[in-house]
């Protein structure tokens, strides 16, 4: 199965799985009925490591007792009830248990957003069902870019983790997409007003939009974390991104796989204190910054960000920064937007192996603008400083040959301190570019270092940036 290869953990065998990534038929589960295991897991350590997060992470004391889910284990009945009973009996200092072997069959929307003191240890395989009506309708709605999820997560000191499958049964939501671009598709996992919480050693298959949601929430770990799930279908499976933060205070996300088809990290409004590392991201749009600035009447903040030690195959980007401009623009029929303040600050990425990335490097304030002179007549009224992005390496594809990178801002007065160092990213088949440019020449304020600069580019320089040790590939366009 494509999966393969990508598996992070251990307790349902994959081998259950028909190739085609469904679960497997109530013969198969009639036939397996007997293997289904009762066992208590053992919660997984809270390592936060090579890097640590911006502020401690509480301890999580044991649990005293201990609740069983029980499931129709028939791949179609909903055993929803079932979990809100376990989960119910289990608050306030308990052990939920999800058996390995067993399926369970969400189809209805859950709001689990008073949680306390308790381990939900998922070990079976869970499946949300396929009646995009229903969950249409139901699925809770979140307060940015339409966003809805299948269940809602949050309390104090919860702790998810397994081994086991959350599944999306994503494929009936591409093919919709592909018919009606303005459905609301629900999102895999919500972490909605989670606080002092871990979710670690769990598999994530076939959202039907973002695969993790994390608004309102401080101090949460995401570790060991296996995201995949292409469609098996002509139509894509779009905006699939494996985390966006919103809202949410010292948030880590680290040593994770992740296959899918969207920003494999994206840090929200109001994103704060963010450690992101160790990740391997295939198919991705890079790790991001983004999209800010969207709406006129809010502010919109991401600061202190650092992103170490990732490796990127197969993408549109690397290290990403996207802003909207000052007026209104739109990137496609349901995503427009421009216009809203706030500020991109204190944002290092730092060690980046990319392999067959269209950017290495793309920072713009005109997201979602076409029209260049727009952009620069009405600059985003969010301003962009303190950028450091070093030790990037490897090859960016053939798409934008020669140029391996970008920057574009609306104005000097909103773009400032952007430094690169390290920078070893070369073009496929062609010498390696540097450039820097902009409509107006005149307002020259910065400076390079580096050997071999195309002149056309070198001499119209708007945007103030530092360049460091012997490569680095920028191109700027506005």
């Amino acid at each position: 199965a494509e999966d393969d290869g990508y598996l992070l953990t251990y307790a349902f065998d994959e081998s259950q799985l028909r190739t085609d990534g469904e679960v497997p038929s109530d013969t198969d589960a009639a036939s397996r009925a007997k293997s289904v295991s009762k066992h208590q897991g053992t919660r997984p350590k809270t390592d936060i490591s090579p890097k640590k997060p911006f502020k401690p992470f509480p301890s999580s004391p044991s649990r005293n007792k201990v609740c069983y889910v029980s499931s129709h284990n028939d791949g179609v009945t909903d055993d929803s009830e079932y979990i809100l009973s376990a989960i119910n009996k289990c608050n306030n200092g308990g052990h939920v248990i999800f058996s390995q072997g067993q399926k369970y069959v969400i189809g209805t929307a859950l709001n689990l957003t008073n949680l306390n003191h308790i381990d939900l240890d998922i070990q079976g395989y869970v499946q949300f069902t396929n009646d995009t009506d229903y969950w249409q309708a139901n699925a809770f709605k979140q307060v940015f870019q339409n966003a809805t999820t299948f269940f809602q997560l949050g309390g104090n000191d919860v702790n998810v983790y397994g081994g086991g499958f959350l599944d999306g049964n994503g494929q009936v939501w591409y093919d919709l997409y592909a018919q009606n671009i303005y459905i609301l598709r629900p999102i895999l996992f919500g972490a909605v007003g989670l606080h002092n919480s871990t979710i670690q050693n769990l598999n994530f298959r076939y959202s039907p939009q973002y695969y993790n949601w994390v608004a309102n929430s401080t101090n949460v770990l995401f570790s060991n974390i296996s995201i995949s799930g292409s469609s098996q279908s002509k139509n894509p499976a779009k905006n699939t991104d494996g985390w966006d933060t919103y809202r949410s205070d010292n948030i880590v996300i680290q040593n994770s796989v992740i296959n899918n088809g969207d920003d494999c990290v994206s840090f929200k409004p109001n994103s704060t204190n963010i450690l992101v590392q160790g990740l391997q991201c295939n198919g991705s749009h890079g790790i991001s910054v983004g999209s800010l600035g969207q709406y006129p009447t809010e502010t919109d903040i991401v600061e202190n960000v650092l992103v170490y030690n990732i490796s990127m195959s197969n993408a549109s980007d690397g290290a990403r920064i996207k802003v909207w401009p000052g007026s209104p623009a739109a990137l496609s029929g349901d995503l427009q937007g421009g216009g809203g303040k706030g500020r991109v600050n204190n944002i290092t990425y730092d060690t980046m192996s990319i392999n067959n990335v269209d950017y290495a490097i793309e920072v713009t304030q005109c997201y979602g603008q076409k029209n260049l002179t727009a952009c620069n007549e009405f600059p985003s009224k969010l301003t962009i400083s303190n950028i450091v992005m070093k030790n990037i390496h490897g090859t960016t594809s053939s798409k934008y040959n020669p140029i391996s990178g970008y920057v574009v801002c609306s104005s000097p007065s909103v773009c400032t301190n952007i430094k690169l160092s390290d920078i070893n990213v070369f073009p496929s088949h062609e010498a390696a570019r540097l450039a820097a440019a902009d409509q107006k020449a005149e307002n020259r304020q910065g400076t390079l270092r580096r050997r071999a600069i195309s002149e056309e580019y070198s001499t119209s320089l708007q945007l103030k940036l530092t360049f460091f040790g012997n490569s680095g590939l920028l191109a700027r366009r506005c």
